[in-house]
């Protein structure tokens, strides 16, 4: 599975990535997550798989989208849940600011949590912080463990933390701590990533932000060492309820394992701006480059890859 699907599935998020990038820097973000949602489910319905989307992001700002519980692929071969979001970051997307990606996971069927897209409130540190924090625990408290395991003063943490009035409370409280808060305006996926792997200068990711983001996330954690902590954040009855009928439970923190529970996991995901993990896509004559994050949990392996996408053999030019 992992040989095979891997790649089909990195071919999704680079040709996603490929049409968001087109139609980047002119203001529409729609207009980008349209085309992105487009090549996406293009590339998927090619693939002799039998898949389906169990969470999937749009439905709280009507937004284009892969939508929850839409059949994939051609229909034969392997059942694959899938997580995805083929425009994470619209904003950047439509500015040409940092860190707009093309992302998915996907897994064997029953391997993802089934979700609706709503918000949650998330907790992600490194390998060497897991089974010693709690989502509840008072700020301080988790920021000195932080510190102690990772063998650093509290004000040499960098905390993650999306920009939103929702995390106001807890942005002071991690201030106040004496902990560096870095504020990013969309997408904490990548950020959670960033936190397990060295040398990112991310340390945690704290707040409340979008479920699919964090699905996905548990996904990629799977892959490589760290933890996830997530509690379903609804804002009304309605999202209650909706919750409750998908199987989920308002008031149980829910692990990495929990949400990414499948035997065989796949995330992949391709830089659509550049960013601090992941290069944008990158046109030249008669083709583009983009640069992407391949990971499963069956080859323990991360893998960036860096591909040539040529459409146009008779002018193409490879000087970007």
């Amino acid at each position: 599975m992992e040989d095979s699907l891997a790649l089909t599935l990195s071919h999704a998020t680079e040709v996603g990535a490929i049409a968001a990038a087109r139609a980047a820097g002119f203001g529409d973000k729609k207009g980008a997550d349209q085309a992105s949602v487009e090549a996406m489910r293009e590339h998927l319905n090619s693939v002799e798989f039998s898949g389906r989307v169990v969470i999937g992001e749009g439905e709280r700002d009507e937004a284009p989208m892969l939508y929850i519980g839409e059949k994939l692929g051609k229909g034969k071969g392997v059942d694959v849940d899938i997580a995805v979001d083929p425009l994470e970051n619209t904003n950047a997307t439509a500015t040409l600011a940092p860190s707009a990606i093309s992302v998915l996971a996907a897994s064997e069927k029953g391997g993802l949590f089934h979700a609706p897209d709503m918000y949650m409130n998330k907790l992600v540190v490194p390998a060497e912080a897991a089974g010693k924090v709690h989502l509840d625990d008072p700020v301080k408290t988790t920021l000195k463990t932080l510190a102690k395991v990772l063998d650093r003063e509290i004000r040499d943490l960098t905390i993650t933390i999306l920009d939103r009035p929702r995390n106001e409370e807890l942005i002071a409280g991690v201030r106040e701590a004496g902990a560096r808060v870095k504020l990013i305006m969309d997408g904490d996926l990548i950020p959670g990533v960033a936190t397990v792997m060295r040398g990112t200068a991310v340390h945690a990711v704290m707040g409340i932000g979008a479920a699919p983001e964090g699905v996905m996330t548990a996904a990629a954690l799977r892959c490589i060492k760290g933890e996830m902590q997530a509690r379903f954040w609804p804002k009304n009855v309605e999202e209650e309820n909706r919750l409750k009928k998908m199987g989920g439970k308002l008031d149980k923190i829910y692990t990495h394992q929990e949400l990414a529970s499948g035997k065989n996991i796949v995330f992949c995901a391709t830089g659509v701006t550049t960013g601090e993990v992941l290069k944008g896509v990158r046109f030249f004559g008669g083709g583009a480059r983009t640069h992407s994050l391949v990971m499963s949990t069956q080859s323990d392996k991360i893998r960036f890859i860096d591909s040539t996408h040529v459409f146009d053999k008779q002018r193409i030019n490879y000087r970007l």
